[in-house]
């Protein structure tokens, strides 16, 4: 007996021990796993920052270039009102955005006059070498460095270098990394390495290249302004790109305040304008959320410890079998009838919970769950029975509202009930696997006395992401307007004081009265563009708040109507436009909202024409399954450029193909949500030959669904 005992003690020590080491093997695989995926998510994050960041200056230097050449004759107040809102937009490292012109060795003394006479009578050009000459006139400091005009720029060969290639191109380009010039005259130690953003910029029909602009910008005040959110102070970042001689350079790094050897690294090819950087990232791997739980540790002390007390229960169980039996029947008996009485409170407690649409969760004493309503588990995405609070951040995805920053334990509602504090109407966002996209909640927590004078928690979740996504919509919609009736209304006051001016002079002859008119017709300009944003405003917001009228429709008249309002516009510059309109099936919905779609269609058909060719457009559509009407709007203009097709859609939105032309950006977004609000779908793809095909369903007419009217050409 004695032999047996100890043989069935051994036997359940060395099974837990066993385990107990497998489970620990397992745990810290997932840990090595979890930093992996930690170091990919953040490299990720890193590079979309810079290529983002770089895509916004690159935007802006477009638009600054297309506004300037857009201007009959630009003078320094009208190139000081064009780049004035650049001080408020926040350019991490942004410098100086300037104004820069060519000049051939003869012409120096001509370019000279003739921007004096532009709003720079002192102006005096520096010129550096012979041949070529490019010179900075208009300057606009974005940091408060005050800088002198008049500075030949192929003193430098990396600007000079990039404002070829942006001629070349009709683009963006960027230059090599060096030391910008104004930066010359300051002490080695504060020197950076920086680079400039050159585009051309052209004027007129014929797009005449008249100059430059250059943006310059300081790499490490970049780095600092644009990566240090993504890093997170966990990652050292460095952002490499070459200098003049080609050689791989450091344009500006940031290091983590963490101690450790950097034991995970990563490497990724960044594009910006015609170039590309090279971002280096590493990180100490157990710094890194979930690499370093101490679960594994706790994980085998806990098996250990389990495994020692069963061995020693085995032991007693074996040495005093029939007593054991009997204190074992009794706690079944026990437990058994606690269960039944558990599951009817649970039962009971369900019934009441199952119909409730926010989302109830109660912890214990120890911080886990003890109750999810199936609302919760929906908002949570997953459940949280296993896991503590200090587990729960990464367990369900629970960042701050920007959807980048963990929220912290210590300020999770439930972690404050646990300690006696009441929260209410605390946001954050969930995002995990169930809710990749992310989900924006509300969360209201109160403690909870359990047994034993012990405290737990009750919290309430509540989806709010569709409230925030209209309070950011409606927050868009007031940047938006802010920014672009801004620019117009300074131009309708600077204009209109300029015709007072004129008109009032009594020496005034007629190129004043000319100039009156000139300015004037800049003044009706600019009302046009704050009416046309007004009257796309509400366009939007009747396609999304209207309400419906649907009723059976012959799509042939709703095409017909447009084609032929489209067709007799008088002033178009690209000519007559050649329309094909093929078999139509009838449809069912609100008349006035599709017909804006088809409005909206056929005049960026139009509108996105390259010059001196005649608009072509086919207009088809088919039944394509039960119910459902397939319109598809074709075209032969500019396109979308590639990754493009998608974003068109979304509000204030336009392709960077086209921000030469007027528009808001809004067209596309009202089609998409008039489209929806019909239940179908909207897209846009290339289409073969030039050009792009917008395609969206509809539901097929209740009557006569086999009619079909005729083709028809215009």
């Amino acid at each position: 007996m004695r032999r047996k005992r100890a043989v069935i003690s051994a036997l359940v020590a060395a099974v837990g021990c066993g385990m107990t080491l497998a489970v620990g093997i397992v745990l810290e695989r997932h840990e090595d796993m979890n930093a992996e995926v930690q170091m990919d998510r953040r490299t990720a994050a890193a590079a979309d920052s810079v290529r983002s960041e770089t895509q916004r200056y690159v935007d802006i230097l477009r638009t600054t270039a297309a506004a300037a050449g857009a201007q009959d004759v630009l003078t320094m107040s009208e190139y000081t009102a064009l780049t004035a809102p650049l001080k408020s937009m926040d350019l991490a490292g942004a410098s100086t955005i300037g104004f820069v012109v060519p000049a051939a060795d003869d012409g120096v003394g001509e370019v000279q006059q003739r921007w004096r006479e532009r709003g720079l009578p002192g102006l005096t050009l520096q010129p550096y070498g012979r041949g070529d000459h490019a010179f900075s006139v208009f300057l606009t400091p974005l940091d408060g460095t005050a800088i002198t005009p008049g500075i030949d720029l192929m003193r430098s060969a990396a600007a000079s270098a990039a404002m070829a290639a942006s001629r070349r191109s009709g683009d963006v380009a960027v230059s090599d990394t060096y030391q910008l010039l104004v930066d010359q005259s300051l002490p080695p130690e504060r020197r950076q390495n920086s680079f400039v953003l050159s585009a051309p910029v052209y004027q007129g029909p014929e797009r005449r290249f008249l100059a430059w602009v250059v943006l310059g910008v300081r790499g490490q005040d970049f780095m600092g302004g644009t990566l240090a959110q993504a890093g997170q102070n966990l990652l050292d970042l460095a952002l490499r790109a070459d200098d003049p001689e080609r050689r791989e350079v450091t344009v500006a790094s940031l290091r983590a305040a963490v101690e450790g050897e950097r034991d995970r690294s990563r490497t990724v090819k960044v594009a910006v304008a015609d170039g590309t950087w090279t971002l280096h990232l590493a990180a100490v791997g157990d710094r890194l959320p979930g690499a370093a739980s101490g679960l594994p540790s706790a994980v085998a002390a806990g098996g250990l410890s389990l495994t020692l007390l069963l061995t020693i229960l085995v032991w007693v169980l074996v040495n005093g079998r029939e007593r054991a039996e009997a204190r074992v029947r009794q706690a079944t008996a026990e437990l058994l009838a606690g269960e039944e009485a558990s599951r009817r409170q649970a039962r009971l407690l369900g019934a009441v919970l199952d119909g409730i649409s926010d989302g109830v969760g109660v912890v214990g004493p120890d911080g886990r769950f003890l109750l999810h309503n199936p609302a919760a588990r929906r908002i949570l995405g997953k459940d949280g029975e296993a896991v503590g609070p200090d587990g729960w951040p990464e367990h369900f995805g629970l960042f701050r509202l920007d959807g980048v920053t963990p929220y912290p334990v210590e300020e999770l509602p439930l972690t404050r009930a646990m300690n006696g504090e009441d929260s209410d109407q605390v946001e954050m966002t969930v995002r995990n696997r169930a809710h990749p996209d992310g989900l924006v909640i509300s969360v209201s927590a109160r403690p909870l006395d359990t047994t034993a004078g012990q405290r737990g928690a009750v919290a309430v979740f509540h989806d709010i992401t569709d409230r925030k996504h209209v309070e950011n919509e409606l927050r868009g919609f007031a940047g938006v307007v802010a920014h672009d009736l801004k620019a117009p209304l300074a131009a309708v006051h600077g204009y209109a004081e300029l015709i007072i001016e004129e008109l009032n002079d009594p020496d005034a002859g007629p190129d004043a009265v000319a100039d009156a008119l000139r300015s004037a017709r800049k003044v009706i300009g600019g009302a046009d563009r704050m009416q046309t944003l007004i009257t796309e405003l509400l366009d939007y917001t009747a396609a999304r708040d209207a309400t419906m009228r649907i009723d059976d429709l012959s799509l042939r008249e709703l095409v017909d109507d447009v084609v032929t309002t489209r067709t007799d516009a008088p002033g178009s510059e690209t000519g007559r436009p050649d329309v094909f309109v093929g078999a139509l099936p009838r449809i069912r919905g609100d008349r006035v909202l599709l017909r804006q779609v088809l409005d909206n269609l056929v005049g960026n058909a139009i509108k996105y024409t390259p010059p001196g060719q005649s608009p072509r457009i086919d207009v088809t559509a088919k039944v394509d399954g039960p119910g459902t009407v397939r319109v598809q709007v074709a075209d032969r203009g500019i396109g979308i450029p590639d990754g493009e097709h998608a974003a068109v859609f979304d509000s204030f939105h336009r392709a960077s193909n086209g921000t030469g032309m007027p528009g808001t950006g809004l067209g596309l977004a009202i089609c998409r949500r008039i489209v929806e609000r019909h239940g179908g779908r909207i897209e846009a793809r290339p289409n073969p030959g030039g050009g792009t095909i917008f395609v969206f369903t509809v539901p097929e007419a209740s009557t006569d669904p086999a009619l079909c009217e005729n083709v028809h050409m215009f």
